[in-house]
């Protein structure tokens, strides 16, 4: 794109977002600062349809106010210096709209330390981009909220790591961290837009799981996300320590499923790939003992409705809702129906798997979706290794690859935090244990 191109772009988004019509544009698009015209620029004949993108996951920035112990970037008081520019963020926007429609989810780091945030997401949401936004919400004050609605964001997800301030202030590394998020949800709630809960799940915080379902319920947001920690960033420094050993996965999948089936919110389950080897077996089960079985319709109808709990959209507002934010599917999408952006433009598989399989600094979205070598092995679940390979569940699951590179360097090995033996496989480094039936109440879940 030339310099008057970039020029079009600031525009069309500065109607949107008034913080950015000030000034000349011609100081915001130094030409040594746009990305160079790649191959795929042109038109492009769109993704297969086997492996369209669903959600790309941006980290807008790695700036943060808060120091989580899990976060996979080094938390710093400031944006980086090399964060991508306005003009080259707006580009990236450009090449992910002409190929595809997914989710667009906005993190960071906190992303709105970015004070073009707004820019973006209106100039995502122009182009079609369904847009979220993923943030620690202790930056959210009624105004922001107002500017996160007029910006076209459709749903803002919310960390909470535990039911009180003592839990989730422990795991974020600041005090009043966790009153400041849950001021900045009602906010939200109250600008008429989709709240969303995220919760990542340690050793901390796993007895807390129900209390955190019924503060999600009674807080009346849309959606409550668990996140199976994965030891990656600043997770490799505690995840010794702070990981629930497979077993107990096992049991708080199992868990995940009966709440699931009450309804009333939608509840996902994410970086557990093997969730979906457990609800497959509960309804081989259900259908055997003639108990009406949850079904992928059923459980976006039962949590999907995006409208907004609190305060109704007006007329001529951004609605709520859209099937694709509760969309069942299978395990893990890393390359196949998902793919993260990093702050400076690199492309990954998912956010927790740091092998590099494309570039937007020198590559167009549509040549690393198209061509990357790393996501065409994800593709194809007969890559896959030891107990993963064997595993006749492995097409709907595939196991955490960003767990597996994690404990092993190859991202295309069993996952390591999985206890289902696949039938007729042996394994001598672990005990065999198969079946449905969970752990009897080592986490006490039920209670």
């Amino acid at each position: 794109m030339n310099h008057n191109g970039h020029k079009r772009l600031i525009q069309i988004a500065a109607a949107r977002s008034p913080s950015l019509a000030a000034g000349p544009t011609s100081s915001l698009f130094p030409e040594e600062g746009c990305f160079p015209k790649t191959r795929g620029d042109d038109l492009s004949p769109g993704p297969p349809p086997e492996f369209v993108p669903r959600l790309v996951f941006w980290e807008l920035t790695t700036g943060c106010n808060l120091r989580c112990l899990h976060c996979r970037a080094t938390a710093q008081e400031l944006s980086s210096p090399l964060d991508l520019s306005t003009p080259q963020a707006l580009r990236v926007v450009e090449q992910v709209s002409r190929y595809a429609h997914p989710i667009l989810v906005l993190s960071g780091g906190e992303p709105l330390f970015r004070k073009d945030l707004f820019t973006i997401a209106a100039y995502a949401a122009d182009r079609g981009l369904l847009v979220a936004l993923a943030t620690n919400g202790t930056l959210i004050s009624p105004e922001v909220a107002g500017r996160i609605r007029s910006s076209g964001i459709r749903r803002v997800a919310i960390s909470l790591d535990g039911a009180d301030a003592a839990t989730h202030d422990g795991f974020r590394g600041i005090a009043g961290s966790f009153e400041a998020a849950l001021r900045g949800l009602r906010a939200v709630q109250e600008a008429g837009v989709s709240t969303q809960i995220n919760t990542t799940v340690t050793r901390r915080n796993v007895r807390q799981l129900p209390q955190i379902l019924e503060l999600a319920r009674r807080l009346g947001v849309n959606a409550l996300h668990t996140f199976l920690l994965v030891p990656v960033g600043c997770g490799v420094n505690i995840a010794e320590e702070e990981m629930v050993p497979a077993a107990e996965y096992e049991e708080v999948l199992h868990w995940f499923y009966e709440r699931e089936r009450e309804g009333g919110i939608e509840l996902k389950a994410t970086c557990a790939p093997h969730y979906y080897r457990i609800r497959k077996q509960h309804q081989v089960q259900e259908r055997r003992a003639a108990k009406p079985e949850l079904t992928s319709s059923q459980s976006v109808a039962s949590g999907a409705d995006l409208k907004p709990r609190v305060a109704p959209a007006p007329p001529g507002g951004h609605p709520s809702r859209h099937p694709q934010m509760g969309a069942v599917t299978k395990g893990c999408l890393a390359g196949s129906a998902v793919c993260f952006i990093s702050h400076q433009g690199e492309v990954f598989p998912c956010g927790y798997l740091p092998v590099i399989a494309g570039d937007l600094r020198r590559q167009s979205f549509a040549e690393v979706w198209e061509t990357s070598p790393v996501f065409a092995a994800l593709r194809d679940p007969d890559n896959l290794k030891g107990k993963c390979g064997a595993c006749e569940f492995r097409k709907i699951c595939l196991g955490c690859r960003a767990r597996a590179f994690a404990a092993t360097g190859d991202y295309l090995e069993e996952e390591p935090f999985c206890s289902y033996q696949p039938r007729g496989y042996a394994d001598e480094r672990r005990e065999a244990r198969g079946g449905l039936a969970p752990p009897a109440g080592s986490l006490g879940l039920d209670s």
